[in-house]
């Protein structure tokens, strides 16, 4: 089953705790304080592979977790940092942030990598809180939380040229013609329900990878048919391949109105699809009275702005040569498509530079805002002394005090940092 979207959950490995130990040896009457470090969790790491073809397997395993730090233990010893979780997912694969947030990543080359959730930091052991004023720490800080997000990942198939046409036009049969891909071929329409890649070989290093899409009809760019799934697909193609049925017996205007309607639908879909190279063939030539429809196609195609139109057969494969040819002349000047994605990979800041802000709400209480001041008191015994003067030790680094100066607390004022509440005293 052919799966081009997915919503997905992943957690980034939480970091460990940091450790309280101190030193006992024989001979050190003052050891001093020895507690170690917590490791560092885990990230979440997308990787493109051109092994996996559709995102079904995230729709059975919606969510991924990477590991947790190792805690900190006495004598100085840190704790171990997680293995990062790898997830593999098909190339040209679009991640953004679910609700049409940011792009993250657009993994459109082989082992193309993002890393899309951060671990999070590992909490310092008291060995590093000993001071003149504090030589015997009682408290160590806790792991930073892994970043969890709520992701979407869109496949769009990376092909060199994309088969355009209304159902039934032949698309299938002529990519078999041309390739070893072995589509569904019936005569009737809607036969292909997803995209098809099939590679054309002209040679010793002439090669190129075409693409099956599913036949559009009018409206699809608004939701109507099977195309309106799968128009996402042409964008990334170099080259648009119009395949027309000139063999059909309906009447030519009918036919005539079908390749505008094809054009109508890119254009609605994407303007800047209409500017790519596009080579026009006129398939099912061995039907009878296809002449006089091929003559009407090339004098209407000529007022769109359009070449040559070439006449093919994908049955009998006559003036298929010329039609591959012609698409890969227009290839060797065709740039690769630019989507526009601006993908923004995440980012965590650096420990200390976050920057303290404060507030004051409708009862006077002063409001820290902070989020790695906030993780900390969730994370923190306030019943514990030894807890307290940690978050005491906390706040002091990252200028707490300064930021309430300037924002006008005086002795006494009601503080709030998450769901610790206190009251102010320089």
């Amino acid at each position: 089953m052919f799966v081009d979207r997915a919503v997905i959950r992943i957690k980034a490995g939480d970091g460990g705790r940091g450790c309280v130990a101190f030193r006992r040896e024989k001979g050190v009457p003052h050891g001093g304080p020895s507690g170690g470090d917590g490791g560092k969790g885990g990230d979440v790491v997308f990787v493109a592979d051109h092994h996996l073809r559709t995102l079904i397997d995230f729709q059975y395993r919606p969510e991924y977790k990477a590991g947790r730090g190792g805690h900190g233990e006495g004598s100085q010893c840190s704790g171990h940092d997680s293995p990062d979780l790898v997830v593999r997912v098909p190339l040209g694969t679009i991640i953004r942030e679910a609700g049409g947030g940011r792009v993250l990543a657009d993994l459109a080359a082989e082992g193309a990598r993002v890393v899309a959730a951060r671990g999070g930091r590992g909490g310092r052991g008291n060995q590093h809180f000993a001071t003149s004023r504090w030589q015997t720490p009682q408290w160590a800080e806790p792991g930073e939380a892994g970043e969890a997000k709520k992701l979407e990942l869109e496949l769009r198939v990376l092909a060199d040229a994309g088969l355009v046409g209304l159902p039934n036009a032949g698309k299938s049969l002529l990519l078999s013609r041309i390739s070893a891909a072995r589509p569904k071929v019936a005569n009737y329409p809607f036969t292909t329900k997803e995209p098809q890649l099939g590679v054309v070989s002209l040679g010793r290093d002439e090669s190129f990878v075409v693409a099956d899409l599913p036949g559009l009809i009018e409206g699809a760019h608004l939701g109507a048919g099977l195309g309106h799934e799968f128009l996402r697909h042409v964008s990334r193609t170099r080259v648009l391949v119009h395949l027309v049925d000139v063999g059909t017996e309906f009447p030519v205007k009918d036919i005539l109105k079908g390749y505008d309607t094809i054009l109508e639908e890119i254009g609605e879909y994407d303007a800047g699809l209409l500017k790519r190279p596009r080579v026009l063939g006129a398939n099912k030539m061995d039907m009878p009275g296809a002449e006089s429809r091929y003559k009407a196609l090339v004098k209407h195609a000529r007022k769109r702005g359009t070449g040559e139109v070439f006449p093919v057969s994908a049955l009998t494969g006559k003036g298929v040569d010329r039609l591959v040819r012609a698409v890969q002349k227009a290839l060797s000047g065709a740039p690769v498509p630019d989507l526009g994605l601006e993908a923004e990979p995440a980012t965590m800041a650096p420990r200390g530079v976050s920057r303290v802000r404060v507030v004051r709400d409708q009862r006077g209480t002063f409001l820290v805002r902070n989020k790695e001041l906030e993780k900390m008191v969730a994370k923190t015994d306030q019943h514990s002394k030894a807890g307290l003067h940690g978050l005491q030790d906390a706040f002091a680094r990252m200028g707490v005090d300064e930021a309430l100066v300037r924002a006008g607390a005086r002795r006494g004022d009601w503080v709030r940092v998450g769901d610790l509440i206190f009251r102010y005293e320089p």
